[in-house]
């Protein structure tokens, strides 16, 4: 297989839980080179997501690291060997990577749970209020650039798997756009909740105590719960978290959230009586 230029996130991830595999049996790469019949190097760029691995070497590791957890083996297989060519793929080298590997993350996820607590978050945003949000950057886009964005956000808005949002008051009042566009944004979150896999929870001003609501969270569910993943905002793109501790403790965090949240009826009745005020 030959070198890749830029690997996508996916096949990032691929990368380190084989190196996590190899370090967990406490393997060099230049033995677990020795065990497949190949250079240390070979065994660098498969783990470092710049070279791809077959199937059959890949089970060959994983025997050789004694992972025993098969139904984590045939996710990983699945992840080397698939050959998705993703809608997202347009947009490669226009926009910014990691807007890819975001588009990337909702093709694949089982589910997503998501803490929003300054905007509505990018999947349930109506155009101009996507428009609103990327207008607001600095230093400014070019018209250009300004419409590739928002064009990607609403391609991403497919929502077919289980979608979780627990959404703090502040970010329903705050005005990303005008009074129409805030009414509309809001019109457009009832009407999302209302579907089937959709719930929306709200977070009010007036809960006592809410030291969780601090910041904002995305965790995206993989095949197998290893593989899960947490989105946080960085400085320049998304970060993805991934060590198997920080899975778990964000899963408590969003229990806890989702606990102290209003119920979903009351949730529409809220965001409802927001909408009358605008």
């Amino acid at each position: 297989m030959g070198t890749r230029r830029e690997p996508t996130a996916r096949q990032r991830r691929l990368a380190v839980e084989l190196r996590r595999l190899r370090e967990a049996a406490g393997l060099s790469a230049r033995e677990a080179a020795a065990l497949l019949g190949v250079n240390s190097v070979q065994i660098s760029q498969i783990e470092s997501g710049i070279a791809g691995v077959s199937e059959e070497r890949l089970r060959r590791l994983a025997s050789h690291y004694a992972c025993t957890d098969e139904e984590f083996i045939d996710a990983l297989v699945a992840m080397a060997t698939d050959r998705t060519h993703g809608w997202w793929e347009e947009y490669r080298w226009r926009l910014p990577a990691s807007f890819l590997d975001l588009a990337e993350l909702d093709h694949y996820a089982t589910f997503r749970n998501e803490v929003a607590v300054l905007y509505v978050p990018g999947l349930l945003q109506t155009e101009d209020y996507a428009r609103a949000v990327f207008s607001a950057r600095v230093p400014e886009l070019t018209a250009e650039e300004l419409e590739l964005r928002v064009r990607h956000r609403m391609a991403r808005q497919q929502i077919s798997f289980p979608y979780k949002l627990v959404v703090h008051e502040a970010a329903l009042r705050i005005r990303v756009g005008d009074r129409a566009t805030s009414r509309a944004q809001l019109g457009a979150l009832l009407e999302a909740s209302e579907a089937d896999h959709i719930t929306v929870r709200v977070i009010p001003f007036d809960l006592d105590g809410f030291g969780l609501a601090a910041g904002t969270m995305t965790y995206v569910g993989g095949p197998v719960p290893r593989l899960d993943t947490v989105v946080r905002d960085a400085p320049h793109g998304s970060a993805f978290i991934d060590a198997e501790a920080q899975l778990g403790a964000y899963r408590m965090r969003f229990r806890k959230i989702e606990a102290a949240s209003l119920e979903p009826e009351r949730s529409r009745d809220f965001i409802h009586r927001l909408t009358k005020e605008l």
